[in-house]
């Protein structure tokens, strides 16, 4: 038995050794590998700007398209690991794709949105419009994909031409998905769930206590999902020059599970006008090369072509010296207290913004752009506080709703003096989500009772112990007080009576075309809509429009430079997403931990494919 102890004993040191000298290694590595970038960037005299003359123009944006990019330490860290986390803010995606329609030197662009992401479906769209108001000004759009999925083919659709790959994957399955209903969940594991959420048609907790979902529910998304299809479906088959019917079939027949080759799908949607044919990489590049002729100066054979990156280095921005100012200030994503961060709508960081906005002199308005389903109540009133500090100045707030502008992004938008909604934007809301799930049951069921001494009377209460009758009554209270002020705000500032907008209230949630109806929001019309009329109202004849960020640390622009630069992505270890059902087992679990109320519809994020 000693030999054996020695000779693991010995092992573990020499595995300890080294381990040590790897990791001193890659240190070293990472460290040199940031020197020289860092010696580079310094050294470096400025980018060289290419010249787009008779090249065809590439956009093949990777990463997701929002309305205002995050940058922070931990998503900078996050852009090097996970390629899908890159940003791509809408208005600079629309700005190239306009300046390409005026631009005679670009003989023709060729798009690929196989790696992009969007928002939110009103993102997709309106990218979509702007593809063919690019197509409509006569310029020549050409799509090649090796897999289309709905919001890639609804881009692809735009163009002049539709190439695919012979074995390459095409999927239209339109919108909507499947959410698990946890009750037998909870009622196996002796979870009791008591739901004090305000509004019939508040549904975001319903899949805690019921195994299917309600009619409220269903009948609400039906009235936001339908059109916002019906909208993507029209683009599609315009575009194609055939009808939405004709998309409808491709989309119940010809489903594409497993993003690889469905050969049966190229054949009908060739067949049938969805695309004009398929070509292999060598085919398409040859094919551009007859089209727009050999670049003498790459380095293997390739067609004339310049990357929207490198275009975009030559778009020079609409500045203006006027001493008037609309700030633009973005709420986008969950809304919770702290910094801004993807998909979060920081309170701390977009309070930050509205106040360094309205602590400027020369700002007139502010243009308040609400791209979120909601979130926390103390996040939200810290937002409208703030902005309500800017109007006291005098300064005109206007709201231009996105994607989404639900429960919480209602909320925040009550101070507008004047409110703005996409077409397919996704609104109303308002109501209050609270569920308590409480394990009584559970913690008699395996043995385990509670004693102690309290010095008031409910003050040893948590949620693994029963609800009595007090606190029910607490509880109840609590949903309703908040549920009341939410209806207060909104009906003071839509000049309704409290009880108008209850008659509309009750969680319910709306497209923006019927919100108008109903006196939830004022006009359709997207973010160029809301400036102009800001500047009208604030009775301006010249502005300039500052869109407000986040500000970063002198070391973060540095790394944000050098991942520009570099361009690194190691990807998302393959583990950690085998593991994503169990991940989101646990987050509902989770929540019985610190349960809360909150201003969230999870009833209106559309799962786009």
């Amino acid at each position: 038995m000693s030999a054996f102890t020695s000779i693991f004993s010995w092992l573990g040191r020499f595995l300890k050794k080294v381990r040590s000298i790897v990791l001193d290694l890659g240190t070293a590595l990472i460290v040199m590998f940031f020197v020289i970038a860092i010696i580079k960037a310094l050294t470096a005299s400025g980018p060289d700007v290419e010249d787009p003359a008779g090249k065809a123009l590439l956009i093949d944006p990777e990463g997701m398209v929002v309305d205002q990019e995050v940058f922070n330490s931990e998503s900078l860290l996050t852009t090097v690991t996970d390629a899908s986390s890159t940003q791509i803010q809408t208005r600079d995606l629309i700005k190239l794709i306009r300046a390409a329609a005026d631009d005679d030197s670009i003989p023709a662009v060729v798009v690929d949105f196989s790696s992009t992401g969007f928002a939110g479906p009103t993102t997709a769209v309106n990218v979509a419009k702007e593809l063919k108001a690019l197509r409509d000004s006569g310029k020549r759009v050409i799509a090649f994909n090796d897999r289309l999925s709905t919001t890639s083919y609804l881009m692809a659709s735009q163009a002049s031409e539709v190439w695919v790959h012979p074995v390459g994957s095409i999927s239209v399955r339109g919108l909507g998905g499947m959410r698990n209903y946890n009750k037998d969940l909870f009622e196996n594991l002796k979870i009791t769930v008591h739901n004090y959420s305000q509004g019939d048609f508040k549904s975001a907790t319903e899949t805690s206590w019921r195994s299917s979902m309600s009619e409220n529910d269903r009948m609400q998304r039906e009235a936001l999902l339908f059109p916002i299809w019906e909208e993507m479906k029209s683009l599609m088959a315009e575009g194609r020059g055939i009808e939405s019917d004709d998309i409808q079939s491709f989309a119940d027949n010809y489903v594409g599970f497993f993003g690889e080759a469905a050969i049966g799908n190229i054949a009908y949607a060739q067949a049938n006008n969805l695309i004009d044919g398929t070509k292999s990489f060598p085919e398409f590049r040859k094919y551009m090369i007859e089209e727009f002729g050999l670049d003498e100066e790459a380095e293997t054979e390739t067609y004339k072509t310049i990357s929207y990156a490198e275009y975009a280095k030559q778009i020079t921005d609409d500045s203006s010296d006027s001493g008037n100012q609309i700030a633009v200030i973005t709420a986008e994503g969950a809304i919770r207290e702290g910094e801004i961060s993807q998909g979060v709508a920081g309170a701390n960081g977009v309070v930050k913004q509205i106040r360094k906005a309205h602590e400027d002199e020369s700002t007139k308005a502010i243009v308040f752009r609400v791209n979120s389903p909601g979130g926390s109540i103390i996040a939200s009133e810290m937002m409208r506080d703030e902005l309500l500090a800017a109007k006291r100045k005098g300064i005109k707030v206007i709201v231009s709703m996105g994607d989404y502008a639900a429960s919480g992004g209602v909320y925040i938008s009550t101070p507008a003096d004047y409110i703005f909604a996409e077409p397919t934007t996704i609104t109303g809301s308002i109501g209050v989500a609270i569920a308590l799930p409480t394990l009584e049951n559970a913690m008699d069921y395996i043995g385990v009772s509670f004693d102690g001494v309290v010095t008031s009377k409910h003050g040893g209460w948590d949620p693994t112990q029963a609800i009595d009758d007090d606190l029910d009554k607490i509880f109840s209270s609590w949903g309703s007080e908040a549920y009341d002020r939410f209806i207060n705000f909104v009906a003071e500032s839509r000049s309704q009576t409290y009880d108008d907008i209850k008659a509309i209230a009750g969680g319910r949630v709306w497209i923006a075309t019927s919100a108008k109806d109903i006196g939830l929001v004022d006009e359709i019309g997207g973010v160029d809509d809301a400036l102009t009329y800001a500047a009208s109202l604030a009775e301006l004849e010249d502005y300039q429009v500052e869109y407000y960020g986040q500000e970063l640390s002198p070391e973060e622009i540095i790394l944000k430079e050098l991942l520009e630069q570099l361009d690194v992505s190691i990807g998302e270890p393959k583990v950690l997403s085998a593991l994503s059902g169990i991940a989101k087992l646990y987050g509902t679990l989770i929540d019985i931990h610190e349960p809360k109320a909150l201003l969230t519809c999870k009833d209106c994020l559309v799962d786009l494919d």
